[in-house]
């Protein structure tokens, strides 16, 4: 493929040895490349890629093998059921057989750490792989894995290689991800639309007192003849912004090849509502205290600043990656549901009319975060090997908690934080909030979405408790409430944002938010991964080069092909190929998973009316999934699919019955945290 790139716009050589970078470890049914000259988890095994290397016989951290990871211990009521476990174990085998197994054997025979074109990366997906395990490295893998999971790798790996779908990003137009349309309209519509914001002040500055080195100039000719003041006036400038917190930790990042920026990106809202990318800033921290080193990228058509441009926007989509994987994903929604759910079972009885309504929005979540502690979030798991945070990943997540606020991620009040809203009195508006972006995807049909739960919540809880006085009343309610906010959420228990559990509203606003999160929260974040994630250019998870700099051996590098710059640039074809299989199995619907405005059976409650009213919510969420379809279909709406011409169904309801099942499906908001 001939990319924009290449006509444009090469590369600094790695600092590690080769010998640093060829472990290859084998935990559960995933395969992660150890590639920071670290030594080597208990019970864990490597493939050698060289011979002559041995083993660090003293393991530094725990590993769990494969046979306890599938099997470990959650409460029976809590397991995902044997159909779905298995499931996942076999498209993880399959995910593993086709985008891992022939990167394993390239790195065995070649030695080939890099992808040496973009078409390399096209194969990928190709259904003519070579996956065959055999010769020396089936001896190899035989000698690695344990038997169960050798086993299924290779009587999966000798099976009619499978032809992968194109990730939509590029499945109509390889080259549409690099347009700046497509990168604003990420923002808005995209598998992370939550952390855009409205810049209110100019410059940017930071929490500790540094203003950005953007300047007035830089930015003025990009604003369709609008001054900056005139434009900030009619909130016509945004920000998506990853610096505040990465400047503290980059010196640790940036070791063991990894090379990140804290980047700051404007933009500017277009009379179409489209955002137009208008700069981007990459920050480092300084040698001197509390100082920095900025540099300032624009937006360029042709020549040397299109091509830095473009690897400026890589940067920022692996800030981003980062962001929306460890804390928008994982914390926001995974962790921090986990104490609610942990409280339902310990205080409110199977009986009790609160424990039936959340029962379904907490199916199989603690399973499956008992699994991604084992795989994913764990030392040296699949995070710390694919993120540019890397070992650091946990602890940044926990610095993100300390100013996590439950109610925050109700949406009207997510949309009011950022800026991209603005209260609105009108008493006939059910979401309280008038959107400053007419086409912002996410937030339009999520409005749409939280009114209906909301409604549903309170037409449940307003037959149950008529007045403020039944809800204090309730003891196992109160006690609910009190184990989650002192002892599930214990380091937040004197925050005063806690509303107290006294009256009937505010017992619609808590389980509107939590149900909220638990499916339509979640499922914006996650099933859409493969679609924008899975061609790893568009959205790397982190860069292996800076951006060189003029008059430097690296940009003459850069200068002579650009193409190749950027490919080294990007994770070793291992890391990305580890990365597109996480993507693509954690995007697949299990085909026994059960959406929102559906019960797992008729017999969740017994009460004639409240069968009505959910009924009523059933119907609702029907008429709002026809509205976003019409939305889709309305050429005005450009955000709605944008140059790579990807509909937003991400908030789709899609609660018909002829569902395909089991399969990618980039739409329909299963009710729970399931996979």
């Amino acid at each position: 493929m001939k990319t924009k790139i290449s006509s444009l716009l090469a590369p600094k050589r790695s600092h590690h040895s080769a010998q640093q970078q060829q472990k290859i470890i084998l935990k559960g049914t995933l395969v992660i490349l150890q590639n920071h000259g670290q030594s080597l988890p208990a019970k864990s095994v490597s493939l050698q890629i060289y011979s002559g290397t041995e083993v660090d016989p003293k393991p530094s951290i725990e590993s769990r093998p494969e046979s306890i990871i599938w099997s470990i211990y959650v409460p029976p009521d809590e397991r995902c059921s044997p159909r779905k476990l298995k499931e996942l174990q076999e498209n993880s085998v399959q995910a593993i057989v086709h985008f891992l197994i022939p990167e394993a054997k390239s790195l065995f025979e070649h030695n080939s750490h890099s992808f040496q074109s973009f078409e390399e990366i096209i194969n990928m997906f190709s259904g003519k792989r070579n996956q065959r395990i055999e010769g020396r490295f089936k001896e190899r893998m035989k000698n690695i894995l344990v038997h169960e999971l050798h086993k299924a790798i290779t009587h999966a790996s000798h099976k009619t290689s499978v032809q992968y779908p194109l990730p939509q990003i590029i499945s109509e137009d390889e080259c549409a991800w690099m347009d700046d349309m497509e990168f604003g309209r990420q923002m808005l519509a995209g598998v992370h639309p939550v952390r855009i914001q409205r810049l209110k002040r100019f410059p940017p500055q930071s929490k500790n007192g540094v203003y950005s080195s953007i300047k007035p100039s830089d930015i003025e000719q990009n604003l369709d003849g609008c001054t900056l003041q005139l434009a900030l006036q009619q909130r016509r400038i945004f920000i998506l912004d990853h610096h505040d917190y990465l400047i503290p930790f980059l010196n640790r990042i940036n070791k063991n090849g990894v090379c990140a920026y804290a980047s700051r990106t404007l933009l500017f809202l277009r009379d179409d509502d489209m955002l137009k990318p208008i700069a981007i800033e990459l920050s480092l921290s300084g040698l001197a205290l509390g100082s920095e080193i900025h540099r300032v990228f624009l937006p360029a058509k042709e020549g040397v600043e299109a091509a830095l441009w473009q690897l400026a926007k890589a940067h920022v989509a692996a800030n981003d990656t980062l962001y929306h994987q460890l804390i928008s994903h994982w914390l926001h929604t995974h962790a921090v549901v986990e104490p609610f759910i942990i409280a339902t079972r310990r205080q409110l009885s199977v009986m009790h009319p609160i424990h039936r309504m959340l029962n379904p929005h907490f199916r199989d979540t603690i399973h499956i975060n008992a699994l991604a502690r084992c795989i994913i979030v764990n030392s040296e798991g699949m995070f710390e090997k694919t993120l540019l945070s890397s070992e650091i990943s946990m602890e940044l997540s926990s610095e993100f908690y300390k100013e996590w606020r439950f109610y925050e991620q109700g949406l009207p009040a997510d949309l009011l934080k950022r800026g991209v809203a603005i209260k609105d009195t009108n008493v006939n508006n059910p979401t309280g909030i008038q959107l400053l972006l007419e086409d912002y995807p996410y937030a339009t049909d999520g409005l749409e979405i939280w009114v209906s739960i909301k409604q549903w919540v309170n037409d449940f809880c307003s037959f149950f408790y008529k007045d403020d006085n039944a809800v204090t009343s309730d003891v196992e309610l109160q006690a609910w409430w009190a184990e989650i906010r002192d002892v599930g959420h214990g380091d937040k228990r004197n925050e005063l944002w806690w509303n107290q559990m006294t009256t009937l509203p505010n017992l619609v606003e808590a389980l509107t938010t939590l149900i909220w999160i638990a499916s339509a929260l979640h499922a914006s974040l996650n099933y859409g991964q493969y679609a924008y994630c899975g061609y790893p250019p568009a959205r790397p998870t982190l860069c292996r080069k800076f951006i060189p700099q003029e008059g430097t051996p690296e940009f003459g590098e850069f200068l002579k092909d650009p193409d190749k710059f950027f490919l080294q640039m990007l994770p070793g074809r291992f890391e990305t190929s580890l990365a597109v299989a996480l993507v693509h199995v954690l995007s697949r619907h299990a085909s026994d998973e059960v959406y929102l405005g559906c019960q797992p059976s008729s017999e969740w409650i017994d009460n004639e009316e409240v069968r009505k009213r959910f009924a009523q919510f059933n119907e609702e969420l029907k008429k709002i999934q026809t509205r976003i379809l019409s939305r889709n279909n309305d050429h005005k709406l450009k955000n709605r699919r944008g140059p790579a011409k990807m509909a937003y169904n991400l908030l789709c309801p899609d609660i018909s019955s002829s569902r395909s099942k089991g399969v990618i499906m980039g739409r329909g908001i299963p009710n729970s945290i399931s996979i």
